[in-house]
């Protein structure tokens, strides 16, 4: 029986078809199944495709990303002047402030940098968290193994050059601990401000397009609009449990029309009322505008800033398009109709300053108004759709990664894998979208609150931003320098003014983020508890060897599968079952779920195993690795596919065992007739094909003894599996050990236990048949 951490310096090729020299490896690790797949298998269409996909991609996504982004112009104005205008120019300073946020931050920023920073080809903030634990050993959980680099889309390929300082600040952050909670923490905090995204984007959207009736009609008071925005959010959560499998194509025609409909308005209005505004291209405007205001316009910022809501959209969704159709759609389409917008807008308040409380629908013309109406309803539901469907998708990877309490996860789409549905999430965003808006009623209110939850959030971003042009990109001191000036001191000075509203409304995503971020932070502290403690008290291959030849147990035919967190070793939960239960099945596999800090691993190199033991029992290990976007499906059962992996694992080994012998015969003729042809690298042996003897068109075969070997095992697997396969499952207690401090008691006897008994259990979220399960009791004290 070999070490889990054992490794071996003899080496025996990968490769099945010998086609290339492999330095040959002894077979004693879970790579076997790695090195199947040659090649990068990422995101395919990200480094290029046709240009008819492309332009498909750039027009569906026009629907899904731009929804939240496109409805800004309802309310910027109105949340930047809510008292009203006091100079004809500030219009045209506050213009030019739109122009160059919108310049910066989605066009620079998101779209020609950030993008460029994707996971094979997934976003958001755990693709950056991943990239950066991939790179630099920053995770907080100890599964790491050497099989994990070798999954073909695990790597990037890094540029060369620069590394001085890369280095030093990559052995800074693997040296410290609390850097790796810092990283750890923003990474939930981040998460917990697109929850709070998720609430308010839909209260503000929906009550703003709502608010179009008042305009028209005077008679429709706030309070009747209020309630229609009710009505509207209760219909919208209703129907998520029904999927969003169209949506890019649905919703897409609708926001193209909306756009258009935003630019030609603008159009109009900027030739109809004062094409002088044009002059906020020039940024001497955005001083004078602080200068005649001073603090003013600091606090007006937080409005401002409202003009680039749902940005971080375009990289969260960046897994169902690519980075180039992104560019084209944003470039082509949501840039030029949103300045051709805000101009419009700011040449009609230029006449009309009153009107500036309800800016967008003051200045669309008579005659279709109420289409344009209609259009910024629909838009509305389709930005709060985005909004939720991205939340429900962020919460799933996080929940992947052990950062979110089981929920239950339903995937409602075979075409587009990212959506998915969570009910329990669903019904409290509902609760929290409606008390929202019955308690503020305005969109200025919740535009207050609604500035923090974005621009936290997007300098989160660039904080992550920052350590991968330096730990991955390798760039010069000079170049992040720069976007640590141009970029990310914008968004500070953004943040310092939204959090100036903290009185105003700002308070709200911060208490919304504050218990997201006290539920995930209780369960990812227990999780990483509980997997310390399996650690120090996994089961050693010398007691495995002493639990199997007791003489008290029994030997009874059948599959046993033992559910475990634990990757490296046999979990204590097994000798508490030997003890509590004399009887050990014919064929035991230890099983372990492991998330890699990678979107997607293709199926064939999901399963690794390890044989523990030979003969009776015989004894494997295995480990089911998926990626933060990965879908267990239900396709098939997990233990038939279980079996039928182990299946090809097991001829395999035989097959990898029969090369090795080969290998070591045809050596041993070479070295009797000629000590000169050894070849020689480094102190390690690496073969050929010529090298040993093969030919390209001969084909390596099983020894009689080698091939009756493997069908044996084959056979007595069938055996046991058709004897009836039993999932043991660890039913773990967890409490607070003796002497721990009252804060870390009533986080694990109270919080944990809280959570743990009012959400999912783990056979239910990984489908285990109900009577072939057998939970095995065991406290833990951490």
């Amino acid at each position: 029986m070999e070490n889990s951490n054992q490794q071996s310096d003899d080496e025996i090729p990968t490769d099945m078809n010998g086609r290339k020299p492999q330095k040959l490896r002894r077979y004693d690790s879970l790579d076997l199944e790695s090195a199947k797949v040659n090649g990068q298998s990422g995101h395919g269409l990200q480094q290029g495709g046709s240009w008819a996909v492309i332009l498909q991609l750039a027009f569906q996504c026009i629907g899904v990303v731009y929804g939240d982004i496109g409805t800004s112009p309802l309310y910027v104005y109105a949340s930047t002047f809510p008292d009203g205008i006091r100079h004809r120019d500030d219009i045209v300073g506050v213009l030019s402030l739109i122009y160059y946020t919108l310049t910066l931050l989605p066009l620079v920023k998101y779209v020609f940098i950030v993008l460029r920073a994707n996971d094979n080809g997934n976003g958001g903030t755990f693709a950056l968290y991943s990239l950066l634990c991939r790179h630099a050993k920053v995770g907080l959980i100890p599964s790491q193994q050497v099989e994990d680099k070798q999954v073909s889309n695990y790597q990037l390929e890094l540029p060369s050059g620069r590394l001085g300082w890369s280095t030093k600040v990559k052995s800074a952050l693997e040296g410290s601990k609390t850097i790796k909670f810092i990283l750890l923490f923003f990474t939930m905090l981040a998460t917990s401000l697109v929850i709070g995204d998720g609430i308010l984007t839909p209260c503000i959207s929906v009550l703003s397009a709502v608010g179009g009736i008042k305009a028209a009609t005077p008679a429709m008071t706030e309070e009747r609009v209020v309630w229609i925005s009710v009505g509207i959010l209760i219909c919208l959560f209703s129907f998520q449990r029904f999927g969003t499998d169209k949506v890019g194509y649905s919703f897409a025609p609708i926001i193209c029309v909306w756009f258009f409909i935003n630019a030609g308005i603008g159009l109009f209005n900027f030739i109809q009322y004062d094409p002088t505004v044009v002059k906020a291209i020039n940024p001497w405007e955005i001083v004078e505008y602080f200068k005649r205001n001073g603090k003013d316009a600091w606090v007006s910022l937080g409005g401002i800033v409202l003009c680039i809501t749902g940005t971080e959209a375009l990289f969260a969704d960046l897994g169902h398009f690519t980075v180039r159709s992104i560019q084209i759609s944003t470039c082509a389409i949501t840039y030029p109709a949103l300045i051709l917008a805000y101009s419009g807008q700011a040449s009609f308040l230029r006449h009309h300053p009153g009107d500036v409380g309800n800016t967008f629908f003051k200045a669309i013309p008579g005659p279709i108004y109420w289409p344009v109406f209609a259009v910024a309803v629909m838009a509305a539901i389709i930005a709060s759709q985005a909004m939720i469907s991205g939340t429900f998708s962020i919460l799933q990877q996080s929940l992947s990664l052990g950062c979110f309490p089981r929920v239950k996860v339903v995937h409602t789409s075979a075409k587009y894998e990212g959506q998915v549905y969570i009910p329990e999430v669903n019904f409290i965003l509902m609760v929290a979208c409606v008390c929202v808006t019955l308690g503020f009623k305005t969109t200025e209110k919740i535009g207050n609150a609604y500035g923090i939850a974005v621009v936290f959030a997007e300098t989160i971003t660039s904080s992550f931003m920052v350590l991968v042009m330096i730990i991955i990109w390798k760039r010069s001191i000079l170049t992040v320098m720069a976007y640590v000036v141009f970029i990310m001191s914008v968004e500070v000075t953004y943040l310092s003014s939204v959090l100036y509203k903290f009185p105003h409304g700002g308070y709200l995503p911060i208490a919304f983020a504050s218990v997201s971020m006290t539920l995930m932070f209780i369960w990812n502290y227990v999780y990483r508890k509980k997997y310390y403690y399996e650690m120090d008290h996994k089961v050693s291959p010398d007691q495995l060897r002493e639990i199997a030849a007791r003489s008290n147990l029994c030997r009874i035919p059948g599959l046993a599968i033992f559910y475990s967190e634990l990757v490296h070793g046999i979990p204590p939960i097994f000798e508490h079952y030997a003890a509590s239960i004399p009887a050990l099945h014919s064929v035991l596999v230890f099983v372990s779920f492991k998330s890699l800090p990678i979107s997607k691993i293709p199926l064939e190199e999901r399963f690794l195993f390890r044989r523990v033991q030979s003969g009776e029992p015989r004894v494997f290990r295995c480990i089911v690795r998926y990626g933060y976007t990965d879908i267990r499906t239900d396709e098939a059962p997990f233990e038939k596919i279980l079996v039928e992996r182990l299946k090809v694992f097991i001829r395999e080994e035989c097959w990898l065992k029969s090369l090795q012998n080969q290998n070591q015969n045809q050596q041993r003729q070479q070295n009797n007739t000629n000590h000169d042809q050894l070849m020689e690298n480094d102190g390690t042996e690496e073969y050929s094909k010529e090298g040993i003897g093969i030919k390209e068109e001969e084909t390596i075969s099983l020894n009689d003894d080698d091939e009756v070997e493997e069908e044996e095992e084959i056979e007595q697997l069938d055996k046991a599996a058709r004897a009836g396969v039993i999932h043991l499952m660890g039913e773990n207690e967890v409490v607070a050990a003796k002497g721990s401090s009252i804060g870390k008691k009533m986080l694990i006897n109270y919080g944990y236990s809280f959570l743990k008994k009012n959400l999912r259990q783990q056979d239910k979220v990984l489908d285990v048949p109900r009577k072939r399960l057998l939970k095995v009791g065991m406290t833990y004290e951490l």
